[in-house]
């Protein structure tokens, strides 16, 4: 199995596909299809960012799409770039806490306990959804419906066939074959599985007991099931194995022409990921939880997608190096400046203004090590 990275240098964008697949991860827009800026950004005390810079980060594969794009468009308006790999939640946390990297990403927020004792910084960069996707013959997209109950027997292995009377019951007008279902999981420590495992506990009760919710679990249907490394590589299995289901970010959903499913929301709806059930879950109010520790599953919003969640960043409240934290504080900022056209045409929702403006205010606890802030604005 190749090894997930995705790196954006100066000349190339690579996005290579786990698995040896022909399931690929998303394709960021062509340079330019976001708003940008040619002006190299400066800090608020008008002077010049560096130029020519290598950030590193590593981390989520949730939101590898939208970094690779402004990343991309980034390096053409400062002359820095940023060297993202996606290796997986629990990977983007071990390197910043080790310091290999110049900033961690990650879709499990860690709580204010865990930042304090690692010394770090929390925040969100933008808001998508993880989505449950299936490969059975005559099925189309958003076609199936399931509640969070069923997809919880599914993955317990409690449910073993299409055919079964709670998945039939739910979908009478779709014919389900008499065929076991293949379940399909994250291999890896992954922040999309903490977030599909933390529905599942919100929902099922027997999920609760017997699993629970984390960026790494015991599979109950591991011994029939398939294991694939990132999103790109439970979406290379989904497309390649008959009759099974998955979950992947629902940007590679889209990528690979997969189909999702309908889900039944905490408010009794069946609804369809899209850009606005996934901002309908993100309502919440954000200063209410130290680091922005918040997660967006299974809200009461009427439209609210029940997989719905935000991504984040961890960096260092000291810095050995603080022309690399400014750089990179100087990248998310542009981001949140120039990006939220390209985080939407690749299906993620930005944060609002004054979600920013909160972000914005906590970086000044990203210091040198003198304690001066390296990125103010």
């Amino acid at each position: 199995m190749k090894k997930s990275a995705f790196v954006v240098s100066i000349a190339t964008v690579l996005a290579l596909a786990a698995c040896g697949g022909e399931s690929k991860a998303p394709e960021a827009p062509k340079a330019g299809a976001a708003a940008t800026t040619n002006e190299v950004p400066k800090a608020a005390d008008g002077q010049q960012q560096p130029v020519g810079l290598d950030v590193t980060g590593a981390g989520a594969s949730f939101p590898q799409p939208v970094y690779v794009q402004w990343a991309n468009a980034f390096q053409q308006a400062s002359g820095n770039r940023i060297n993202y790999q996606s290796i997986g939640s629990s990977g983007g946390v071990k390197q910043i806490t080790a310091k290999t990297v110049d900033f961690g990403a990650s879709d499990s927020p860690l709580d204010a306990e865990k930042l304090e004792q690692e010394g770090l910084v929390q925040f969100p960069t933008v808001i998508g959804g993880v989505v449950p996707v299936v490969n059975v013959e005559g099925v189309a997209a958003g076609q199936l419906k399931l509640t969070g109950e069923v997809l919880a027997e599914i993955y317990l292995g409690t449910i073993t066939k299409w055919n079964d009377p709670k998945i039939q019951e739910l979908n009478a007008d779709v014919k389900l074959p008499d065929a076991n279902i293949t379940t399909v999981f994250r291999s890896d420590g992954s922040g999309t599985s903490f977030i599909f495992t933390t529905y599942l506990s919100q929902v099922s009760s027997g999920w609760k007991d017997q699993v629970g919710a984390a960026n790494t679990v015991k599979w109950p249907t591991a011994a029939s099931g398939v294991a694939g490394k990132g999103n790109e590589g439970v979406a290379n299995y989904v497309s390649r194995v008959a009759n099974s289901i998955g979950y992947v970010e629902y940007a590679y959903a889209k990528q690979n022409n997969m189909s999702h499913i309908q889900l039944k929301n905490a408010a009794g709806n069946f609804v369809q990921p899209s850009q606005e059930t996934f901002a309908a879950a993100s309502k919440v109010d954000w200063k209410s939880v130290k680091g922005f520790s918040l997660v967006l599953t299974n809200q009461p919003d009427a439209n609210a997608w029940p997989l719905a969640a935000a991504t984040f960043i961890l960096m260092h409240k000291k810095n050995a190096d603080a022309t690399k934290a400014k750089a990179a504080l100087a990248f998310f900022d542009w981001a949140y400046t120039s990006g939220d056209e390209a985080a939407q045409k690749l299906d993620y929702v930005p944060l609002p203004a004054e979600v920013k403006d909160l972000v914005r205010q906590e970086w000044a606890n990203i210091q040198d090590e003198n304690g001066q802030a390296v990125f103010t604005k």
